[in-house]
């Protein structure tokens, strides 16, 4: 009798023990940014478990937390769709350079590449990321599935066919659509019919094609036309991605790519495209040469004079010399006292590297987030070394729209919430509404700013004050709270 008594009382110790849980979150006195891109209205914001509950004048409740917003912004959480956090989120399920710019959903994929099989990828990160993670299938990955190493060819009928199941699969595995790297090796001898061929399967799931083209410089018309007729044949739509005029001798030429893309979306096309806030790109070293003539000394030349020199390439990631990371090529020629051009070959013979190019125009940026139909995205990641990576989304909102005056806030959280969320069709996200999943972003307008840079990349910004992922708080305006409150999003 004593001791069942006695652990009667132990049990009464524990439960009273146990902290309160809260019934709610207020977010109190807010100025709201709904996504929509509307004007702006004073409101409080109730969240009730993983969901907006209730917007408008709203009472506390005793058991309730309150956040006082006065003088603040709530938006919806961020949308990233297009990042290569694909290995960073296994590592760092948290995300931190992610939610501290206010984040809450990336889709990993693009570019051609991927994981595989997406199966297995949701399932290692099901129930421990602090974001919301979708994917696309990467033409890449079902063509080097298929191919082997021996992807530098056409595609037989056989093996565009083999490739198409795998597209399916990936589909029913809940796929947002089909990305290209046409660019890069394994999918750069792709004809347009397998192309084709594969969007159709994306397109049965009501999937898109995303594609980075094959030329982002001289080349950028045929390459958006292949784009364009890939969608209009497959019958879907078309996302192009970080669309961009890529070296100096295409400076100016955004006006013809945007007179293409309108004329298309004039003639009935769904064609979006989406863009990074940089006037450098990042990539393998080898794009600087698009004939993938390496040792021709003169084609190296000219890939290097298209871009405005040496010193205008960064070597990022290089494993058989790491003494050549965050040094120019200019920097490390003259160190050896070898040109240039024997450099990049060099390089080259021993694996590549990873580079960041400043070798854009402000002015063709600036033309293409102008446009209604292009959204904010990152093309970084977990670990990228380039300050997209932690800087995008803060530096579109404190240098474009704030200092710049490009566009304005409301334009600016626009392209990062409603406008990916209805081109992937995420319909309970991107918006603040009641009934919506309760992903959001509270910020000073008049301090939130980027703080990445080239020689600090992973450097977090600042006036991002907290971020909600499906209703539990993932960043509290200066570190990460540690929940893991992200979902695995699929194409439904």
């Amino acid at each position: 009798m004593r001791k069942s008594f006695a652990l009667l009382c132990l049990f009464a110790v524990l439960v009273i023990s146990v902290p309160a849980q809260t019934s709610s979150i207020l977010i109190q006195n807010a100025t709201i940014i709904d996504g929509t891109g509307r004007p702006s209205f004073g409101a409080s914001v109730r969240i009730k478990g993983d969901r907006i509950d209730k917007i408008g004048k709203i009472k506390p409740k005793k058991d309730g937390k309150v956040v006082d917003a006065n003088g603040l912004v709530l938006a919806p959480g961020f949308i990233d769709i297009h990042n290569h956090s694909e290995s960073g989120l296994l590592r760092e399920g948290t995300a931190a350079n992610q939610v501290s710019q206010g984040i809450t959903t990336l889709l990993v994929g693009p570019d051609g590449g991927g994981p595989w099989t997406l199966a297995d990828y949701f399932a290692k990160l099901n129930g421990k990321i602090a974001v919301n993670v979708g994917a696309f299938i990467g033409h890449a990955t079902v063509r080097e599935e298929i191919l082997k190493n021996d992807y530098q060819r056409k595609a037989t009928d056989d093996e565009i066919a083999a490739m198409a199941k795998l597209v399916d699969q990936a589909m029913r595995e809940g796929a947002f659509g089909l990305s290209s790297g046409l660019e890069y090796d394994v999918g750069y001898m792709a004809t347009i019919e397998e192309l084709i061929a594969l969007s159709r399967v994306a397109a049965k799931y009501d999937g898109i094609y995303m594609s980075h083209i094959r030329d982002e410089e001289e080349g950028f018309r045929a390459a958006m036309e292949e784009a364009i007729r890939v969608g209009r044949e497959a019958k879907l739509p078309v996302q192009l991605s970080h669309i961009k005029m890529g070296n100096r001798n295409v400076w100016g030429k955004s006006a013809e790519a945007i007179a293409l893309i309108e004329a298309a979306r004039k003639s009935g096309q769904d064609v979006t495209a989406d863009a990074y806030p940089y006037t450098a790109w990042a990539s393998t070293i080898t794009v600087l040469v698009p004939s993938r003539k390496y040792e021709d000394r003169k084609e190296v030349e000219t890939g290097l004079a298209n871009v405005g020199g040496a010193d205008k390439v960064l070597i990022t990631s290089h494993s058989a010399k790491r003494s050549y990371e965050m040094k120019t090529m200019a920097e490390i020629a003259a160190s050896k006292n070898i040109s240039p051009v024997d450099l990049f070959i060099e390089i080259v013979k021993n694996g590549g590297a990873s580079v960041v190019c400043n070798s854009m125009s402000e002015d063709d940026v600036k033309a293409f987030y102008q446009r209604p139909w292009v959204m904010v995205s990152s093309d970084g990641g977990i670990g990228s070394r380039h300050p997209r990576g932690t800087g995008t989304f803060t530096r579109v909102l404190g240098r474009f729209s704030r200092e710049n005056q490009w566009l304005s806030l409301i334009q600016a959280v626009h392209k990062m919430t409603q406008m990916p969320a209805k081109r992937l069709g995420i319909k309970d996200r991107g918006l603040i509404k009641k009934g919506m999943k309760a992903d959001l972003v509270l910020f000073d307008a008049e301090t939130v700013i980027d703080n990445a840079t080239f020689a600090e990349p992973q450097k977090f910004s600042t006036g991002i004050r907290s971020v909600y992922v499906n209703g539990t708080l993932v960043w509290d305006g200066a570190k990460i709270s540690g929940a893991m409150s992200g979902k695995i999003l699929r194409n439904k």
